[in-house]
């Protein structure tokens, strides 16, 4: 194994947090990697691993190795991409993390035009609303609903979904059917959302008011931290709720659930593909991200 082959093993090995993983993720035999980094450690004269038999932890000398690894393999990935032909057809494995719903209802339906355009590229993804270190676990990149949070991951938006706001149509023949955001606070409840990251609730529904962002508070008697939880609260008559359009376009046109409000819509969420901050974007990323604005266009 070469000098750069090493420093790329090491880096995977402080990413992903142990000499297995990065083996897995390589494709190496886990002795090749054990005997790979004892002989870097003999050759730079510094412990780079403290490892014990339950954990391993990367040392002082290790971390500033790590940083100079990162900096001379982005340098060398960038000359490299600048000589390579430009039709370059973008292949490899693309791990992906993004929430369920998002994936079921819009994504995956795309994805048979996508593996068509791109046949090298393989798909690995993973479904979930929490944090995911990109680094650590090995995902490419996620895509995430709403406002960022300061991450310090590089975030595209790739698309802004329209929302309504309804209550199932037993809720409107038990409680009337709200005309204006005044009659709101006339004995109606909404189902409260609780955020999967910051575990809040969020007890207020949101409304666009002549371009002026207007909050309604309303009781709420359950709280949910699952979207498929939070639709079927609604659907139950528990409260009125706010989803995407294309999460309840179906309900809505087999009249399950009715929109209120149609001309006071919540504000739109957006949606961010974020992946960790590189000099040079692997091509399957590159394309993947640019093939998610296009699908997502679509939904508008």
């Amino acid at each position: 194994m070469d000098r750069l082959e090493t420093m790329r093993l090491y880096a995977r090995i402080v990413e992903l947090g142990s000499f297995t993983a990065a083996a897995n993720d390589l494709d190496l035999p886990r002795a090749t990697v054990t005997n790979a980094i004892k002989k870097l450690e003999a050759r730079l004269g510094a412990q780079l691993l403290r490892r014990t038999t339950r954990c391993q932890s990367v040392t002082r000398d290790g971390h500033a190795y790590y940083g100079h690894c990162v900096r001379l393999l982005a340098d060398l990935d960038e000359v490299e991409a600048d000589f390579r032909e430009a039709a370059v057809v973008p292949k490899g494995c693309l791990r992906i993390n993004m929430p369920g719903t998002l994936a079921r209802h819009l994504v995956i339906p795309g994805l048979p035009e996508f593996c068509a355009r791109y046949p090298q590229i393989k798909l690995d993804i993973g479904t979930s609303d929490r944090f995911v270190d990109l680094l650590r676990e090995g995902v490419d990149c996620v895509l995430r609903v709403g406002e960022l949070p300061d991450s310090g991951l590089v975030g595209r938006r790739v698309a802004l979904l329209q929302q309504v706001t309804v209550a199932s149509a037993g809720y409107v023949r038990r409680r009337g059917l709200p005309h204006t955001l005044a009659d709101l606070q006339q004995g109606h409840e909404a189902v409260s959302w609780v955020s999967p990251t910051t575990r809040r609730p969020e007890p207020s529904l949101d409304f666009m008011v002549r371009r002026r962002r207007r909050e309604v508070h309303l009781p709420a008697r359950v709280s949910v931290s699952g979207t498929d939880a939070y639709l079927g609260c609604c659907e139950a008559g528990l409260g009125i709720a706010q989803f995407p359009r294309y999460r309840v376009a179906d309900l809505l046109a087999r009249g399950a659930l009715q929109e209120l409000f149609p001309d006071s819509p919540p504000p739109a969420l957006p949606v961010h593909v974020l992946y960790a901050s590189q000099r040079q974007m692997p091509a399957r990323l590159r394309v993947f991200v640019d093939w998610l604005v296009e699908l997502m266009a679509k939904q508008r």
